[in-house]
């Protein structure tokens, strides 16, 4: 998932990585940029050979395209990939639901509680039209939506789930708009729901719950 600060134990490389990523994900880097690999190297602070391996390693997320002797550019945002983004991320999260829900113990409840009073926190600050709060309501909805699903007790299915929520972020961060009281409401309900282990309902608010954003992104009309 999309980090704000750096960890003690990443190398220069993972800093890097980590960076480049977050600017893909944010927009900073927009879709269909191209990446000259001797302003990257000046902008990161690293050899253009290394560079090369981390604009690679971003390729097998589809988050950058290798063009072959012409070098790298940001992957486009499209409606189909959107689309197929949000299909991918609904059959993660709600398998990963069903496993979490019925594994989850006390310890689990109180992540989501804390991961629940902290997003509440920033959205009540957006809907008041503080927008600076966006940077802590992308921190603090993923750690929501992955407190909900943290018993499931698999890794791969999180970090699966983890590359995907990203990749749907990113149109989110594209569309440049907090989705409103709507989307308050959904995590409030999911909330509700997980602590009382409504596996069927959690499953039908994080189906709506997706397809309700891919609606606010395609009426942005920013992307084709």
């Amino acid at each position: 998932m999309l980090k704000i600060a750096g960890e003690p134990s990443e190398t220069v490389g993972d800093v890097v990585f980590r960076q480049i990523r977050q600017d893909i994900i944010s927009g900073a880097l927009a879709p269909g940029a191209k990446i000259k690999l001797e302003q990257a190297k000046e902008r990161y602070s690293i050899s253009v050979s290394s560079l090369r391996e981390i604009l690679s390693r971003l390729t097998t997320e589809n988050l950058v395209l290798a063009e072959g002797q012409r070098g790298f550019e940001v992957s486009p945002a499209s409606r189909k990939e959107l689309e197929e983004l949000a299909d991918l991320r609904t059959v993660l999260e709600t398998h990963a639901i069903d496993l979490s829900f019925s594994a989850g113990n006390l310890e689990w409840e109180g992540r989501i509680v804390a991961a629940h009073h902290k997003l509440a926190a920033a959205e009540k600050k957006l809907l008041a039209g503080d927008t600076s709060r966006t940077i802590d309501w992308v921190r603090y909805d993923w750690e929501f939506h992955q407190a909900i699903v943290s018993a499931c007790n698999s890794a791969t299915l999180m970090a699966a789930l983890s590359s995907v929520f990203d990749r749907f972020l990113r149109y989110h961060m594209l569309a440049q708009s907090f989705r409103g009281q709507a989307v308050v409401d959904d995590h409030k309900l999911l909330f509700e729901l997980a602590l009382k282990r409504d596996i069927e309902g959690a499953r039908a608010v994080i189906a709506r719950h997706i397809e309700s954003g891919v609606a606010h992104v395609l009426k942005s009309g920013r992307i084709d």
